[in-house]
């Protein structure tokens, strides 16, 4: 990183709004002490795309692209009705299966993002909200009251190490 080209972390995310917020935090709370590295309320969402760091120049060219996805898809609901554990970056998560529209969203996000020649993780969508990170062994989870999201917009975040994830742009899926 050089400070005429400075690098950001980007992704394309399902950002809650409050109310979803303070819903995955009361079926967060039965599992704390699962680990000290609680993921901070204000930084709560669901990936779709995950860009990595790009060069702040590309940041115009990326929003762009973006521009007319949603409208590929419309507004649909996520249901979050399960706890999971992904062994090897160590998280504890809420989530559920992969609907037609998200699938779609992400599908639609990929192209544009490879247009664009971002590398991507090839790995298909699996919609979860990070709860914990540093969870050293798979924990016993009882299954969480269902949440249904009501999915109406997505969003550009930048990750900042040490701050609350920056909203960078959000789009209308309705």
């Amino acid at each position: 990183m050089t400070p005429e080209n400075p690098t950001r972390r980007l992704f394309f995310a399902l950002w809650p709004d409050d109310d979803v917020r303070a819903a995955i935090e009361v079926r967060r709370r039965p599992l704390e002490g699962l680990s000290k590295r609680i993921v901070p309320t204000h930084n709560l969402h669901a990936t779709l795309v995950f860009l990595g760091n790009q060069l702040g120049e590309r940041l115009p060219s990326i929003v762009s692209a973006a521009e007319d996805v949603g409208q590929t898809t419309g507004a649909f609901e996520l249901l979050l009705d399960r706890f999971g554990w992904f062994a090897r970056p160590r998280v504890v998560w809420l989530g559920g299966e992969a609907v037609a529209p998200g699938r779609a969203l992400v599908s639609a996000l990929r192209k544009k993002m490879a247009s664009l020649e971002i590398e991507l993780d090839p790995r298909p969508w699996n919609p979860h909200v990070t709860l914990f990170r540093s969870v050293n062994r798979r924990p016993s989870l009882r299954e969480p009251e269902p949440l249904t999201w009501c999915v109406r917009s997505f969003a550009l975040i930048e990750s900042i190490p040490a701050r609350p994830y920056q909203v960078l742009r959000t789009w209308s899926l309705e």
